[in-house]
């Protein structure tokens, strides 16, 4: 499956306003239950970047599925995680340093099915494409 330009743009309109809101009233509502607020900077251009993102914490840690909707690209934050693993994250109304791995397949089998529980939804996406969607740990500097 790949993303059509106009459900990209919607994409990216979404994202804006919701990190907007999530910002204007530090993470609280309903809608930004179980979502953080990524910051990566880009690989090509360099600048920061936010995303709306669900996410799982355990331990300290934030972990993150890169699905991009079942696309068979990976979302651009996941690629510049890749070529840059030190990142920011937003939970609320703190921020923080994190460095970003992939984890392993090993890894994954034990934190996806917490995932699933949060949002069912990733599964569908899976089928969606032959990518093996990864999936992300932001661990605290």
């Amino acid at each position: 499956m790949k993303v059509d330009p106009f459900t990209h743009q919607m994409i990216r309109f979404v994202s804006t306003m919701h990190v907007a809101t999530y910002r204007l009233f530090g993470g609280i509502g309903r809608l930004n239950r179980n979502t953080l607020i990524l910051t990566t900077r880009g690989r090509k251009s360099g600048r920061a970047i936010d995303k709306p993102l669900l996410y799982y914490q355990e331990d300290g840690k934030a972990y993150l599925v890169a699905s991009y909707g079942g696309s068979d690209t990976p979302p651009a934050w996941y690629l510049n995680l890749s070529a840059n693993p030190e990142v920011e994250a937003q939970i609320g109304s703190a921020r923080r340093k994190y460095h970003a791995r992939t984890l392993s397949a090993e890894e994954k089998r034990a934190v996806w099915p917490k995932l699933l529980a949060i949002y069912p939804s990733y599964a569908d996406y899976q089928k969606k494409t032959a990518r093996e969607i990864p999936l992300v740990e932001l661990a605290p500097i």
